[in-house]
């Protein structure tokens, strides 16, 4: 059982910065491409950023590109999310996740393509 615990969120201003982790359990880190989401209240959750095993070709949504930056550490089983200019409508709870759809044909900004997901870390951003 894979285990996802995220953490670094917070209530910031707008403009601030953040950085949030994600510790993932289990001696198969380096071989899952790790993903974070967001949901918002009365919104789906959403694709924010995505990682291969190496930690190259990162992958962004539109409306985090540029600002944003997804990294991991393979030593320390973690994943990070650097989030800088922030805005309000980044307010949201944040997830990571490995991705489980190896062999299905979903893309990795698919929420169904993954199956074990944290508790989550709230990020919230006052205008």
């Amino acid at each position: 059982q894979v285990q996802v615990v995220e953490s670094g969120g917070g209530l910031v201003q707008a403009g601030a910065s953040l950085r949030l982790s994600c510790a993932v359990s289990g001696p198969l880190f380096s071989s899952y491409i790790m993903a974070w989401f967001r949901q918002a209240p009365e919104k789906e959750r959403e694709f924010v950023a995505a990682i291969s095993q190496r930690g190259l070709s990162p992958d962004y949504a539109d409306s985090v590109k540029g600002r944003f930056t997804i990294s991991r550490d393979n030593a320390r089983n973690t994943v990070y999310l650097q989030m800088n200019s922030l805005r309000p409508d980044d307010t949201a709870v944040y997830y990571c996740a490995p991705y489980s759809g190896t062999g299905s044909g979903m893309s990795t900004r698919e929420v169904e393509g993954y199956a074990y997901w944290g508790q989550g870390t709230q990020v919230t951003v006052s205008s």
